[in-house]
């Protein structure tokens, strides 16, 4: 075993265990985290076991377990109640061409007492019992140095002894250089987390295995993906989203001993490829959105989806459905606990909150003690509070930010008190409205500066005839996304305009007094060709005059957008614009999955390279290696299909 790296961790303090602790949950569980998705880890089974009889380490453990606890003692009893393993399941991609290889297994082994987690591979012997396998053991330790400072460490078997194939396994450097840093960061960071752990409300062993099956199932959807979304980001979720519900809806059918499985109705289903595979796995069901996707004509008849517009109010309502579902459902989400009260007593809901809406318009912050996300989804769970559910709430494990669900399940009332919960449902909604204003450009927002008595949703006391049984559109205000959605992504803005605004900002940074601070964490110059200082969004802003601000505020993301869009030229990191060196680029093309290396081939030489024309240097690549154009003698026309901007 050797020392694979070490990073230093100061201003911890005595509560920096119990961030390195939460760091290591947040690796294990983290869908975004690069690693995650090389490795695919997923919980199997967790637990507080023996080591071995009498709580000794059993024979294979020991070795391992002594080099990393500080002593070397091998064989050492663990600490009572000092050692927490739990079973790994590693779920690789599959690799192309090829029956999917088996999923290998590992143990994690958290020792709390002396800050370490080892992780142990298994191989499965022919009497199908788990043997732990020599290679490919590491550990991640913690370690007191003094005072304030800590030391977060990886130790490995020497390369010799480490297989790694790019999939199960990331390679030495990786756990040195990008997960070392990685888990030293979050140790400081951790706090509390404001969410539940993840998929808390179901068996994870079980999500494993369906999630695997319907991942095979489903991944052609990859490649005949029509629309202009990514599809490994959609068709991965949408499996993840149904992995849960289908398990979800299979433990309440053995709560209540049914066996017709549940109808469903998904408000706002965007691609539909949720109801899809939820009619494919045997649901009966439907979707609606307000604009019909290409991609639907791909499904079949099985599949269930309806092009109309929804406005909450008597005329969208589902009596005989058993779950309305609202997965990003943007202006419904706050309506679905609504709609689901009022269709019928036993009809329950689940949403995944995404964008921030109120009843009728863009939701507004009240408190700056929360993030706008834990607030939003304290509001979402709010209103199903008062449509009389008890709600609970759960992590996904998606790749995505937003990535807690909200369900309401049961009641808090009999039948008997329909009526009563309708009038205090109707109080709310009303309360909310009044607080809101109409802005100049037409939207909805609110002002509780100027109604601080009517802002407070605790009190439910209206005059009598406000409390009126809601009529066939509950709040005619509300505004349903348009059919033919607006492109405001800076895409639409005139070519000169942006090429205006891209030179600005590229000499701004060229010509920026130096800030060694930043340019050394960047990375540093390379050589001689200058690539300029990093400066913040803000200060970018600064420099750039009112008329482009103006119109660059109308766009969705504003001034961040169109940089990010010019990815030739910048890179946006942390709130700070740095001109790109494509120096740095080669090696991460040569990681990129087939389908990007694909179109990156298709498109290589089919646009002029900016530096070329405009940097004071010229390109810091030579011809040969810079994927755009060096002079119009070289450009190829372009072999991929433009997309249509606007879906019909």
């Amino acid at each position: 075993m050797g020392l694979v790296g070490t990073a230093a961790v100061r201003d911890g303090g005595a509560a920096l265990p119990h961030g390195f602790w939460a760091a290591v949950r947040v690796w294990l569980e983290k869908p975004q985290v690069a690693n995650r998705r090389l490795c695919g880890a997923a919980i199997e089974a967790e637990g507080t076991v023996a080591l071995g009889e009498g709580g000794e380490a059993s024979p294979p453990f020991a070795g391992v377990w002594g080099s990393g606890s500080g002593g070397g003692q091998e064989g050492r009893a663990a600490p009572a109640g000092a050692a927490e393993l739990g079973r790994l399941t590693l779920l690789p991609r599959g690799r192309p061409g090829g029956p999917p290889a088996p999923p290998p297994k590992e143990l994690a082994v958290q020792d709390i007492h002396n800050g370490t987690v080892t992780f142990l591979p298994l191989e499965e012997n022919s009497e199908g019992k788990y043997q732990i396998k020599k290679c490919n053991i590491y550990q991640i330790q913690l370690r007191h140095v003094k005072d304030e400072e800590w030391s977060v460490s990886i130790v490995a078997p020497f390369p010799e002894d480490w297989f790694s194939d790019g999939i199960a396994y990331p390679k030495l450097a990786w756990l040195g250089n990008e997960l070392l840093s990685r888990l030293a960061k979050w140790s400081v960071e951790q706090k509390p987390s404001e969410f539940k752990s993840t998929l808390s409300l179901i068996s994870v062993a079980k999500y494993s295995k369906v999630y695997q099956d319907l991942k095979e199932k489903y991944k052609e959807m990859v490649k005949v993906w029509p629309e202009v979304t990514d599809p490994e980001k959609f068709v991965y979720e949408d499996v993840a989203i149904a992995t849960y519900l289908l398990i979800l809806w299979e433990e309440e059918r053995k709560e209540k001993g049914l066996t017709k499985k549940q109808s469903f109705v998904d408000l706002g289903c965007g691609n539909g490829l949720l109801v899809h595979i939820l009619n494919n796995e045997g649901h009966l069901g439907r979707g609606i959105d307000v604009r019909r996707r290409k991609i639907w004509d791909m499904y079949g008849p099985e599949t269930h989806l309806e092009e109309s517009t929804i406005v909450p109010g008597d005329s969208h309502l589902f009596p005989d459905t058993d779950w309305l579902i609202g997965n990003h459902s943007d202006e419904l989400t706050p309506w679905i606990p609504v709609i689901a009260a009022r269709s019928s007593y036993s009809c329950r809901y689940f949403v995944l909150p995404c964008c921030f809406f109120d009843f009728h318009g863009k939701y507004s912050r009240k408190q700056s003690k929360k993030t706008q996300y834990r607030e939003y989804l304290d509001f979402v769970a709010q209103v199903g509070f008062v449509c009389g559910f008890h709600v609970e709430e759960d992590c996904l494990r998606i790749p995505s930010t937003k990535r807690v669900c909200l369900i309401g399940k049961n009641r808090t009332y009999p039948p008997t008190e329909c009526s009563l919960i309708d009038k205090q449902i109707t109080q709310y909604i009303n309360n909310r409205q009044t607080c809101a204003v109409v802005t100049r450009d037409g939207r909805v927002g609110f002002n509780h500066r100027d109604h601080p008595d009517v802002c407070k949703e605790a009190d439910l006391e209206h005059p009598e005839n406000e409390t009126e049984p809601a009529g066939t559109i509950w709040m005619p205000g509300f505004q349903p996304r348009e059919k033919v959605e607006q492109i405001r992504n800076c895409a639409s803005l005139p070519r000169d305009f942006v090429d205006d605004v891209v030179l600005n900002v590229a000499n701004l940074l060229l010509n920026a007094p130096p800030q060694k601070s930043y340019s050394n964490m960047h990375g540093g110059n390379m050589n001689t060709w200058n690539q300029g200082e990093s400066l913040s969004l803000k200060e970018v802003a600064e420099h750039l005059n009112k008329e482009t601000l103006k119109r660059l505020k109308s766009e969705y993301g504003g001034l961040q957008t169109l940089l990010k869009n010019n990815h030739q030229v910048f890179e946006v990191l942390n709130g700070r614009v740095h001109i790109r060196d494509w120096r740095k680029e080669e090696p991460s093309r040569k990681t990129k999955p087939e389908v990007k290396r694909r179109l990156s081939a298709e498109a290589f030489k089919t646009r002029l390279c900016w530096f070329f024309i405009h940097h004071p240097d010229g390109c810091s690549l030579p011809s040969e290696s810079c994927p755009y154009a060096h002079g119009t003698e070289e450009l190829r026309q372009s072999q991929i299909i433009r997309k249509k901007k606007h879906t019909q």
